[in-house]
């Protein structure tokens, strides 16, 4: 019987890593033939705790750490990954395809900043497949936006500061321009990600973190078009958390324990989420004037490449007797184990950045959500979750602040975040449903008969069958 070995090759950013482990996971536990081989490109200052996490012995999967790299993280998308191609092609050479008995190689699986190592694969004469760590909708996004620029001469970054709306293919509604991601509005960013997404064409195929329940328009869409065969597999995520600070999770937990059922408010912003100091009394304010409880993750600003830390002294940044006034009422902490928090009971919303894994985290437990995007894809993640699909409600869906923006990020004000807590807590009971309907549908994709499980084992045929003899 042929067994196969697939090679993964994830980016350094955190919800990358995770997510390709998690799938990587999933598919040495649905068929036996099949191990995996990871190898992990570190980046200074994005070697982050949750690769420890991943690099204890896995059944049938292997973790390879290649040399850090010097370069500047902004130089991302070009140098650092393509002078990584000897190092990838040699680990391949000395750990997988000259060892005695072992499998055949099968292909790569590539995150969607790695696309340049589908050379290495047409150098070792294999299939390469993309694994899209957003949504089915945003992948639509960037097929169109490539298209516009290389077919109809277009780029997509003449659309800043305009007042167009787009009609984007995985979209039943028009885009604003304000809702776009700042990395594709920007002339410099933007022409690598064409790049990118032209080699997205060129291979065997694409599986997406998403579900078709959760993403059908998109997902329709997507299989008409002429990309490759698409594979919605998802919701792959780290249900486990961080195996790190299991002081800091019992002393929250503990906490929340104590909170009644669906009352407590849950402010968190991502592993690169922070604000200045003039924002987060704002948001200090909001939580003062309206009155719900609250567990507010507070990361202190560093360098925007840099992942943000602890405060030392809290009381450094939040008005004068704020913590003081809230004692038993919130809670002002620093790093949250996110999937403990969102799976506990006494969570009745999430104010989140709408990061992709987090959005999915937070469908999976039912917990609405309250719209703050900052960076990469999520100001196009909260227009889908409000405006699309009607799963979330909005604080601000334009918002900008981080990594591939230099404009400074405009204050949201202490009524504006009330008025989309208390909207979340309070008035719409109708989305509050719809997340409860959607977080079993699900956990039904993944479930044996499940749409995610079927297109999961569809991808494995594709794999099994590409085999070389």
């Amino acid at each position: 019987m042929q067994k196969a070995e697939l090679v993964f090759i994830p980016s350094s950013g955190v919800g990358h890593l995770v997510s390709m482990v998690e799938i990587a996971k999933l598919l040495v536990e649905r068929d036996h033939r099949l191990s995996i081989t990871v190898l992990i490109i570190n980046l200074p200052n994005f070697d982050s705790k949750i690769t420890a996490t991943y690099t204890g012995s896995l059944n049938r999967i292997k973790f390879i750490h290649l040399p850090t790299h010097t370069s500047d993280p902004k130089t991302f998308f070009t140098s650092i990954i393509e002078s990584q191609k000897h190092r990838v092609k040699e680990a391949i050479t000395q750990h997988v395809t000259s060892l005695p008995d072992t499998p055949r190689l099968a292909g790569f699986v590539l995150d969607i900043f790695c696309t340049s190592m589908i050379d290495v694969a047409n150098d070792f004469g294999v299939p390469s497949y993309i694994y899209f760590v957003s949504g089915a909708a945003f992948l639509g996004f960037m097929f169109h936006a490539q298209f516009l620029h290389d077919e109809l001469k277009k780029p997509i970054s003449d659309l800043k500061d305009s007042d167009t709306e787009l009609v984007v293919p995985t979209l039943a509604n028009p885009i604003h321009a304000k809702f776009l991601p700042s990395a594709v509005l920007n002339t410099d960013w933007v022409v690598s990600l064409y790049e990118l997404t032209r080699r997205f064409r060129t291979v065997n195929g694409i599986m997406v973190n998403t579900f078709t329940e959760l993403e059908s328009y998109a997902v329709n869409a997507l299989s008409d078009s002429d990309i490759p065969p698409l594979y919605p597999v998802g919701p792959m995520l780290n249900l486990d958390g961080n195996i790190n600070d299991t002081d800091k999770k019992a002393e929250i937990v503990e906490w929340l324990d104590d909170q009644p059922p669906s009352s407590v408010v849950f402010l968190c912003f991502g592993s690169m989420g922070c604000f200045d100091e003039d924002q987060l009394k704002e948001i200090a304010c909001a939580l003062e004037q309206c009155r719900h409880r609250f567990l507010w993750s507070l990361r202190k600003d560093k360098d925007k490449f840099v992942i943000p830390s602890d405060y030392e002294n809290l009381t450094d940044v939040l008005p004068e007797g704020f913590l003081d006034r809230t004692v038993g009422v919130g809670k002002v902490i620093g790093w949250a184990p996110q999937v403990a928090v969102l799976g506990h009971p006494a969570i009745g919303g999430f104010v989140s950045h709408c990061g992709w894994n987090s959005t999915l985290e937070s469908l999976w437990f039912g917990v609405p959500i309250a719209t703050w995007p900052m960076f990469a894809e999520q100001q196009f993640n909260a227009f889908q979750l409000v405006r699309e699909l009607g799963l979330a409600v909005e604080i601000k869906m334009d918002y900008r602040k981080g990594l591939n923006t230099d404009d400074k990020a405009v204050i949201v004000t202490a009524e504006e975040i009330e008025r989309g807590i208390k909207c979340l807590m309070e008035y719409d009971t109708d989305i509050r449903n719809r997340v409860k309907e959607m977080s079993v549908m699900s956990r039904k994709a993944l479930m044996d008969g499940g749409s995610s499980f079927s297109s999961l084992g569809r991808f494995i045929t594709d794999v099994m069958d590409n085999i070389n003899p």
